[in-house]
Parts: structure tokens; sequence; C-alpha cells
């Protein structure tokens, strides 16, 4: 019987659960393994489910805390977060370096985000940050978390988490300008 249960599962769900773990990682691999340890974790916790909830709901609670997990893991990874990161955009004085002052963008771009060609590089950009950087990004802005909420969940200090939101912003519009602007 629970095997039968456990296949209507995956025959119904894992599409919808790879496509969320999909857009909360941006790779495929991983979203593919998040779903199957979600499978793996339903499997053991089968007789803990008490059906107070849809399976959907119950699958989607299991696959959002694996996600949690892995972006955990990830910012556990050491990384350094030097000056040198801003002394490519600031001189001495905390003035902006001529060359990497922000420019206009085309205000005729309303709709950017919308836009396939610039999914593509602003994808490259983020992916081009480092790990860390990447995974606060991701959270704040696509999975739209608060900053305590984050720090709370990757386990960093507020000041840590704005100097690393701050410093992304930095280096992802650097990007757009250097890989978007120029086309």
């Amino acid at each position: 019987m629970e095997k039968d249960f456990l296949e209507s599962l995956v025959y119904l769900h894992t599409k919808d659960l790879y496509s969320w773990a999909f857009y909360k990682t941006s790779q495929a691999e991983i979203a593919e393994d998040l779903v199957q340890e979600t499978f793996l974790a339903a499997t053991e916790k089968l007789s803990s489910f008490k059906e107070q909830s849809s399976p959907k709901t119950w699958l989607f609670s299991i696959l959002n805390h694996k996600i949690i997990d892995f972006y955990r893991k990830r910012m556990n990874q050491t990384q350094r977060l030097d000056d040198k990161d801003l002394s490519a955009y600031f001189n001495e004085s905390m003035d902006w370096k001529p060359s990497k002052k922000p420019q206009a963008w085309n205000e005729n771009e309303k709709n950017l985000l919308d836009n396939i060609e610039f999914q593509q590089i602003l994808k490259k950009c983020l992916d081009f940050l480092p790990e860390r950087w990447n995974t606060c990004v991701k959270l704040k802005y696509l999975s739209e978390k608060n900053g305590e909420d984050i720090c709370q969940e990757i386990g960093i200090s507020t000041t840590n988490f704005w100097q690393i939101i701050h410093r992304a912003k930095l280096k992802l519009r650097d990007c757009i300008e250097t890989n978007w602007l120029k086309i």
C-alpha cells in the first residue's frame, strides 16, 4: 500500500517539485538532487504523515527545508570578503573610479526582466558572483525573503549580510554594464 502511495506521489508531483527547486536554485542537477532527496525523506517520514495537509503541500514543505539546507551548507563554505573587491570600484577617498561609475541605463527598457537576452546575461552575472554572494542575492531578490530571515537561515550577522548585498550589487551592475549595455 505504501509503495503504491509513494509511486503515485512521484508520478503526480515530480514535475512541480522540480520546477520549484529549479526556480530556487537555477541549476538543473541540483534541482534534480533536491527532488530526489525530498522523496527519500518522504519515504522515511511516511508513517508520520497525518494527512492534515495535502500530500503535495507536505512534499513542498520537505522540499523547502531541503532547499534551505542546501543554501545553508553552501554558506558554511569559507569565503573571504576583502577590501580589494571595493578597490576595483573606489579610490582611496572612496570616490567612484571614473571607469566604474554607474552608467545611466536605457529608460526605454521598462520590462527588462522580460527580455530573454537580459535574463541570460543576468544569470551569467549571478553565476559569476562568489557562492555566498550569489546565495544572498537569490534569497533576497528572487525568493523575496527579508534580511533577518536570511541571516537566521544561513547563520551570518546582519552587518555581514548587508555588506555582501552591497558588494554583490556592485559586481552585478559592473557585469551587466560590461555585458549588456555594450551589446
